[in-house]
């Protein structure tokens, strides 16, 4: 016994005489149970989410983590709240209070990585580690290749989304903004915020003035409206006070190839939302097909089919259509030996599952009859559900995740009902306190619906902590101003 005396050495034992024989193998036998219960295997089974956005975030909450390992593979350490995203990128809202970090969900595994290849027949998912750090949108980043390795699985879950689709119009991926991410709404802020600043400087001319601080957004949906929205607030609200000199040259125009913006919403709800827009002077552009992006000093050069000359701009904001993730694509045209091919929606170019939500395989002869892939389900904007036609939302991911997650917890033995999507309806900022909502029960427009509109983001934000700091950046942001510094 080093460190000890004789005559303390003699105490110890003299003391160990006198325990009990009883409490002694008591001690024993509690020790011995404790080594069998850590040695022990676990009978949870493996789950392994690969995504963190509305799906793949959603799935991972829901799940058991006494009847479940859950196991989260995404690219970025957090979830993204998408609809707030238009707002942190104008400063109404600070950045963090759009995320949630996803270790906050007490994983049992958490890889920030990419999923490369999956081997279905072997279950298990070659993935590279992302060193890179920056997730936006933005397609021009350059690649570092990370580590790469493997992870088994007992369950696997789909839930890798969407990219912007680009249409391969050229300049698109070199000089457009997305928003996607939290990383693309900083690139913008920084962006819109430097445009003033050029503009400013006394060597530049009212003609440079004029193409610097015109804002261009691509796309008429809902989040190509609600920044067009935002944007229109921070000049107006803040930037008006800051650059008098400058509100003259301001103009936002939106930019869309369909006959209306908004084609989600019905005519009377798009029409007031144009006419909203109108007269708060941001120009909307439908059945206008942009063909070229080009960077010129400064400013960007749009090449529109409708326009007789080059239009200037000093940001582009894309927002217009969705393509399959790599890893999807990669899936549906690989076949796997001893298990087969995915099944392909020839539409959307997405993984097909049947009703509830478990990946199908293509079938013989013309492929129309499919059969299901054990252990593998997909949910979420890269998925097509069988015999149902659902939208690319949020609201569609987060439910058919929370639905599948459920099933997992239950497990094998209790039969499931098929996934049901329950339309809570549409909403969309436009600016000036003023929204529009449609559902199946009643359709809203003006400061009733902007109220609706900012409760239902509240209630929707996932944490306690968000749920206290959005509402408190809005008073902020009501009472002092939006935050106009670049950093």
């Amino acid at each position: 016994m080093d460190g000890l005396t004789r005559i303390q050495c003699r105490s110890l034992m003299k003391l160990s005489s006198h325990v009990p024989r009883a409490t002694a193998h008591a001690i024993s036998r509690r020790h011995a149970s404790t080594l069998a219960t850590t040695n022990a295997p676990s009978t949870k089974e493996r789950v392994v989410i690969l995504g963190s956005g509305w799906a793949g975030y959603a799935a991972a909450r829901t799940l058991s983590p006494s009847k479940t390992t859950r196991i989260l593979i995404s690219p970025r350490s957090h979830f993204a709240f998408t609809p707030l995203l238009a707002s942190t990128s104008v400063g109404t809202l600070e950045f963090r209070a759009a995320i949630e970090p996803v270790r906050r969900l007490g994983l049992d595994e958490f890889h920030q990585a990419w999923a490369s290849s999956i081997d279905f027949k072997n279950k298990t998912i070659r993935v590279e580690a992302n060193l890179r750090g920056d997730v936006s949108a933005a397609t021009n980043r350059p690649e570092i290749k990370g580590e790469e390795f493997d992870v088994k699985y007992d369950k696997l879950v789909i839930a890798v989304g969407c990219y912007s689709q680009t249409f391969g119009i050229e300049g698109v991926k070199e000089h457009a903004n997305f928003l996607r991410d939290v990383g693309d709404a900083r690139a913008i802020r920084l962006q819109v915020l430097q445009a003033f600043e050029t503009a400013d400087l006394p060597t530049t001319s009212d003609e440079e003035r004029k193409k610097l601080l015109h804002f261009a957004v691509v796309g008429g949906g809902p989040t190509g409206i609600e920044f067009a929205a935002e944007l229109h607030d921070l000049i107006k609200d803040d930037l008006s006070r800051m650059y008098p000199k400058l509100q003259k040259h301001c103009a936002i125009t939106v930019y869309d190839i369909a006959p209306k913006v908004l084609p989600m919403f019905d005519s009377k709800l798009a029409a007031y939302a144009t006419e909203t827009f109108k007269r708060q002077g941001i120009r909307v552009k439908t059945e206008h097909h942009l063909t070229r992006i080009r960077r010129q000093g400064h400013v960007l050069m749009l090449q529109i089919k409708e326009e007789p000359e080059e239009v200037g701009a000093g940001i582009v904001v894309w927002s217009t259509g969705l393509m399959q993730n790599p890893l999807v694509k990669t899936l549906v045209e690989s076949d796997t030996e001893g298990v087969g091919k995915i099944a392909k929606d020839p539409r959307t170019g997405g993984i097909v599952t049947n009703p509830n939500l478990q990946v199908q395989l293509q079938g013989a002869g013309d492929g129309s009859e499919t059969t299901t892939l054990k252990d593998v389900y997909a949910v979420g904007d890269c998925t097509s559900v069988q015999g149902a036609s659902y939208p690319a939302t949020a609201q569609v991911a987060a439910q058919q995740a929370v639905y599948l997650a459920k099933q997992l917890n239950r497990g094998e033995r209790e039969a499931s009902k098929p996934f049901k999507f329950k339309n809570w309806g549409v909403m969309t900022y436009l600016g000036s306190w003023r929204a529009i909502h449609q559902s199946e029960a009643d359709n809203l427009r003006g400061w009733a619906a902007w109220v609706l509109w900012r409760t239902a983001y509240l209630t929707r934000s996932m944490s306690v902590r968000n749920k206290i700091m959005i509402p408190v950046y809005w008073v902020i942001t009501w009472i002092f101003g939006r935050d106009i510094s670049r950093f």
